[in-house]
């Protein structure tokens, strides 16, 4: 039993499941398209980590590795922009204009709701970064005094609902051009979103690349000025 559990705590274990599960929920997604290969291995994995007994702190000394490839999956999403960046640069001004737009609404938006709920200054300005993807989002919530906890978990979400129902609301909007799905997708549900449109339409991936940094960029910006301003 000892040895049983040495093997699961060590990272080899949490590296291995969490890999297993993905490509398992890849498989049940193919068949069910509604079934979010993402959420469904996060939700099997919290059960497991629960009926084996396995604390977080010893899933994240394996699981830690694909918080640190995060960086070059991000960067990886270039490629495609990159590709279609001939197409793309007539479209700077406006997909610019789109996404600074969009990310003062989402940034707006997130604080004011957060506060009409009551939420504490700390839970507010965790909220504001929401949109953008987790390495800039961390440090934009800790520049804001934020919970860089609570940051992350907002991005996960606004993430995966972005992913998931994001492009049918847009459809049910009769908005059908791939720049602007590219862009409004990009802009408000970060590399989740953006992968997931990269599976269908590289031209929408690769503008929601695009704006993906943008948003990033402008984000980052809006929030330094936020911090001179209530400081």
């Amino acid at each position: 039993m000892r040895l049983l559990a040495e093997v699961f705590n060590g990272p080899a274990f949490a590296i291995g499941i969490t890999i297993g599960l993905y490509w398992i929920s890849l498989h049940v997604h193919s068949r069910f398209p509604w079934a979010n290969p993402l959420v469904t291995a996060s939700m099997v994995l919290v059960l497991l980590l629960y009926l084996l007994h396995i604390s977080y702190a010893h899933y994240r000394t394996g699981g830690q590795v694909f918080s640190w490839l995060l960086g070059p999956a991000t960067v990886a999403l270039g490629v495609p922009m990159y590709k279609q960046g001939v197409k793309l640069k007539g479209s700077l001004r406006r997909l610019l204009v789109v996404v600074l737009a969009g990310s003062v609404v989402g940034m707006v938006t997130a604080g004011l709701v957060a506060w009409m709920f009551g939420a504490s200054h700390e839970v507010i300005m965790s909220t504001l970064p929401k949109s953008v993807t987790t390495p800039i989002a961390i440090q934009v919530s800790e520049n804001l005094h934020g919970n860089p906890a609570i940051t992350a978990a907002m991005v996960l979400i606004s993430g995966l609902l972005g992913s998931i129902v994001g492009p049918s609301v847009l459809r049910m909007s009769r908005i059908q051009h791939d720049h602007a799905i590219g862009a409004a997708i990009g802009t408000s549900s970060h590399a989740l979103g953006t992968a997931s449109l990269l599976s269908h339409s590289e031209v929408q991936g690769s503008v929601s690349s695009l704006a993906m940094a943008m948003a990033g960029v402008i984000t980052s910006i809006l929030a330094m000025l936020l911090s001179w301003f209530w400081h």
